[in-house]
């Protein structure tokens, strides 16, 4: 339900919170611009979004409700998935047997309201709240593992047993399993892993100690202490991962991976399981990979402007190579994804070789390489070269083997999407080259190559600041800031007559909406199209250098000058870009 104009009207003018003449002109404003009366009101000043909160609650009889500083049960809290309250800025905070109260800013947002009575099963009370009071509330889901669950989990390991006898023998895999089913140790690692996919963690790490077992998580890119736990601990937390993983619980001195699933909230997230001896036990380091991820757009992960349009060139063609680059961890996996979503159609094959598969794609024919039974990437795309595809994507790139299949895949009629591990999307050509591919296929296969790395976002609650001359000319001996500016303007994000001076950058806010600042990852790119001029430098032997400085004077925004675009977009900033190219 949302206010009617002449609701509305009625109401500030006998409220007196705006007066005729002006009501009259805000009026005009709106048929012009096509807003509703409240949409003119807010944009041209004469009132917060905060101040017709307020104003709908009280005409619509909709209660308002103050969150700041009224902690949530986090049991409530954690009903709506962070993500889905982060989108929507819809939060429940009170419940009974038969009712949910949630806080929103718009309670005409029925579709947030639909999907939160599906997912508890209870009549749903929506209230509306201020903008301060949303944040208040979202910064509840930064709560530590230690602050939320520390005392439960410290009850529970006092409660584990050592896995040992009497005789301080090692006990048999049929006593171990049995202990890894014990409720407390289940318990430990239920929580571990629930409030790992809360904080939007990538990886557990589990590390063994001389005194204690340290638990860590890595969350946009930094990987920080999440808890630890009583040494005694290690053994029974070890085994019940195990299990989980079907690995062999007695085996403590080689290396082990494994894999399992688990289902949260209706998110089902696999968990890659990595066992490693080390002096004081075996240290645990798990990936987790949220499953049936589909609906990606290359505009949602970071591309724009001219890097989008050469990746939609090379996805139109229907033979060719098309490399994504960076180190591991830097998103290369989505982008490929997204790329495949794009070009996933009932008219087409797709078949891929993955190590692993991180993501299930409908109406992809996906494979996991096995090297220990002689399944691997080049095994691989022997076979799918037999399967009638029309677009193939290769994980990895790793070898002469497998690069030269995929070279002759791309001549033979296919599509072909890869990774290969370098530093930038130049030094694709170089690092192919190496691994002993003639350069006359190369230049008449590749399309694009895409360099890319992870920067944090910033949170709402940034700082302004602008760039003094100094810092700007410190920044033009490594960017194109004149390349940087004439994209921002192309683009429509700052105006024609823009300058340096006239743009905010910011810092993040450090123990405000989140600890540091920042929440959540998007991606910086370069993205090299494989031109006339360029092929002929590759054929000549000319550095990966040289190369990249060509595709800088052909109009390639590099990935720090795509850094700096979005740190002037106030997405990021420029430390943070900084640190990222610098590591």
């Amino acid at each position: 339900m949302r206010i009617q104009d002449e609701q509305l009207k009625r109401f500030v003018l006998d409220a007196g919170l705006i007066k005729k003449s002006d009501i009259a002109a805000v009026e005009k404003v709106a048929k012009d611009e096509r807003r509703t009366l409240a949409e003119a009101l807010i944009a041209h000043g004469h009132m917060t979004e905060d101040d017709m909160r307020r104003v709908e609650s009280y005409v619509l009889g909709i209660p308002f409700v103050s969150l700041k500083n009224i902690k949530v049960e986090f049991d409530v809290l954690t009903l709506i998935p962070e993500p889905v309250a982060r989108t929507h800025n819809i939060i429940a905070f009170k419940k009974t047997d038969k009712e949910l109260e949630v806080a929103m800013l718009d309670t005409a947002d029925l579709p947030a309201i639909d999907f939160v009575k599906k997912k508890v099963g209870l009549k749903i009370l929506p209230r509306l709240t201020d903008t301060e009071s949303m944040r208040s509330a979202l910064r509840q889901y930064q709560k530590t593992l230690k602050d939320e669950f520390g005392e439960i989990i410290m009850k529970d390991a006092s409660a584990l047993k050592v896995i040992t006898d009497e005789s301080g023998e090692e006990l048999s895999e049929k006593d171990l399993k049995k202990m890894a089913e014990d409720l407390p140790v289940v318990r430990i690692v239920d929580t571990l892993l629930r409030h790992a996919i809360i904080q939007g963690a990538s990886d557990i790490h589990i590390e063994p100690a001389e005194e204690e077992v340290v638990v860590r998580y890595r969350v946009d890119g930094i990987l920080s202490d999440a808890m630890k736990l009583p040494k005694h601990a290690a053994g029974t937390l070890v085994a019940r991962i195990k299990v989980l993983s079907n690995l062999k619980l007695d085996q403590k001195r080689l290396p082990q991976d494994g894999r399992f699933k688990m289902e949260m909230d209706g998110q089902k997230v696999a968990f890659r399981v990595s066992m490693l001896p080390v002096f004081f036990g075996e240290k645990i380091v798990m990936r987790l990979l949220r499953e049936s991820r589909s609906g990606f757009s290359l505009e949602g992960i970071g591309f724009h402007g001219s890097t989008l349009e050469r990746i939609h060139k090379a996805t139109r063609a229907t033979t060719g190579i098309i490399l994504v680059t960076g180190p591991t961890g830097s998103g290369k996996s989505t982008t490929l994804y997204t790329i495949l979503d794009l070009l996933n159609s009932p008219e087409v094959n797709i078949s891929t070789i993955e190590d692993p598969i991180e993501y299930q794609m409908p109406r992809v024919n996906q494979s996991q390489v096995k090297p220990e039974i002689g399944f691997t990437f080049a095994a691989g795309l022997r076979s799918l070269m037999r399967q009638d595809p029309d677009i193939i994507m290769v994980g990895e790139v790793r070898d002469e083997e497998t690069a030269s299949l995929a070279i002759n895949a791309a001549l033979t009629g296919h599509l072909v999407l890869a990774t290969v591990h370098t530093n930038s999307a130049a030094g694709t050509v170089a690092r192919l080259v190496d691994m002993g591919l003639e350069t006359f296929l190369l230049v008449s296969t590749l399309r694009v190559a895409i360099g890319q790395r992870l920067v944090r976002k910033l949170s709402d609650d940034k700082l302004p600041y602008t760039l003094t001359k100094a810092e700007r000319d410190e920044l033009a001996a490594h960017v194109n800031l004149d390349l940087v500016l004439e994209t921002l303007k192309e683009e429509k994000i700052v105006k024609d007559d823009a300058t340096w001076n006239d743009i905010p950058f910011y810092h993040p806010k450090e123990k405000g909406e989140t600890e540091d600042g920042y929440k959540g990852r998007m991606g910086i790119h370069e993205v090299m199209e494989m031109s006339p001029t360029i092929k002929d430098m590759v054929m000549s032997g000319k550095t990966g250098d040289d190369i990249e400085a060509q595709a800088r004077k052909e109009g390639m925004l590099t990935m720090l000058e795509d850094g700096i675009y979005k740190a002037a977009k106030g997405l990021t900033s420029i430390e943070e870009v900084l640190r990222v190219i610098n590591e």
